[in-house]
């Protein structure tokens, strides 16, 4: 008799190969990186028909790989101030960082930090102004076309937009060295964003709203803080503004909900907790944080309870008292139900008897010293 033959599945194929040539995402430019960091300062201009090509390759490549900033940005400096060495050349470098910082998205932050790296490494300064000067006078020119590009069209209104979360991370970002050496925002950017807002809350359309919520997520503590410094209560003619928008403005639904929600945020101080009191001074009544690492128990009828419970020392005293915590179990861990086995695998984890009257005094010794 034969045997029975066993049906044997094909085995797969794939055209997976490991000499395959390696992935790189589109407009990657695999040798940009190699090239900048080997060569010298004269062969990375050299490489580059233009100086315009080697910044816009050099952004490029940072919105691609931002995390190649720290790493890079010292050679970038360096190769610029050997290559920008006229009033032309050095206004055409901020042109191009403003408009990767207001045309790519999540750019305007890193933009912002090369911004302010450039602003105290790049040596040349003529006539015409500084890299910040010109950088700021850039961002003047949109800032005063600010009424009409809220009233704009679709498109003008999201360019505008992306200006205005620039000019938030310039300002959080953008750090000016005063004649002591002490480090300050640039107060014109504080102004300049404080009438960007009234412009966005005066056509309040739903864009221009959801930039306002974005520009007072990003910037609102810090505005508010610098505004308190000076006697100024300009946030809160900014939350009565957006109070009204969500009583009389014709926008959606949900904007008027982020902007309840903003509203929420600033009233929990912006969502900053404040360092807690010194231990030794902390009491329930001055510190909000007193009883958040205390530990939860629970009763007999697994309610649980912590320190902050009015009734904690009683429930507390209670569960010391309780003696059948494992009424199944001995303290060596036997079973007593009847099937004889260890329940704690013959691990001997209990309280030393003396240590554990030690301890239990130290605990209500502890809660007499916090009630007193």
């Amino acid at each position: 008799m034969a045997e029975p033959q066993l049906a044997v599945d094909p085995v797969a194929t794939s055209n997976l190969s490991a000499k395959a040539p390696e992935f790189y995402p589109s407009g990657y430019n695999q040798n940009f990186n190699q090239n900048f960091t080997d060569s010298s300062l004269e062969d990375r201009c050299d490489s580059y028909l233009t100086l315009a090509e080697y910044v816009q390759d050099f952004l490029n490549h940072l919105t691609e790989q931002p995390g190649c900033f720290e790493t890079e940005i010292e050679q970038f400096a360096e190769t610029l101030n050997g290559c920008v060495i006229a009033d032309e050349a050095l206004q055409e470098l901020v042109e191009l960082i403003y408009q990767q910082a207001t045309s790519v998205p999540n750019f305007s932050y890193m933009g912002a930090r090369l911004c302010n790296y450039l602003s105290h490494h790049l040596t040349i300064s003529p006539q015409s102004g500084n890299f910040r000067q010109l950088l700021l006078q850039r961002c003047r020119t949109e800032y005063e076309n600010r009424d009409e590009a809220t009233k704009g069209d679709e498109a003008t209104r999201k360019q505008f937009h992306a200006f205005v979360l620039f000019l938030a991370e310039l300002y959080l970002n953008l750090e000016i060295k005063g004649t002591k050496g002490q480090v300050t925002r640039a107060e014109i950017l504080q102004e300049g964003l404080r009438e960007l807002l009234n412009a966005l809350f005066s056509n309040p359309v739903d864009s221009n709203l959801i930039c306002a919520v974005k520009l007072l997520k990003l910037t609102g503590s810090v505005l508010e803080d610098a505004w308190k410094e000076k006697g100024k209560n300009d946030m809160e003619e900014m939350i009565q503004r957006i109070e009204n928008v969500v009583l009389d403005a014709n926008c959606s639904r949900d904007v008027k909900h982020m902007l309840l929600k903003l509203v929420e945020l600033r009233s929990s101080n912006w969502g900053r907790v404040h360092g807690t009191t010194p231990h030794a001074e902390a009491t329930p009544e001055n510190d909000p944080n007193y009883f958040m690492n205390e530990p939860t128990f629970y009763t007999s009828d697994g309610v649980p309870f912590t320190a902050a419970d009015p009734d904690y020392q009683e429930k507390y005293q209670e569960l010391l008292e309780r003696e059948d915590l494992f009424p199944y179990y001995e303290e060596n861990g036997a079973d007593l139900s009847g099937s004889g086995e260890l329940y704690f695998d013959e691990i001997d984890d209990e309280m030393d008897p003396e240590i554990e009257e030690a301890y239990e005094k130290f605990c209500l010794e502890s809660e007499h010293n916090r009630n007193q």
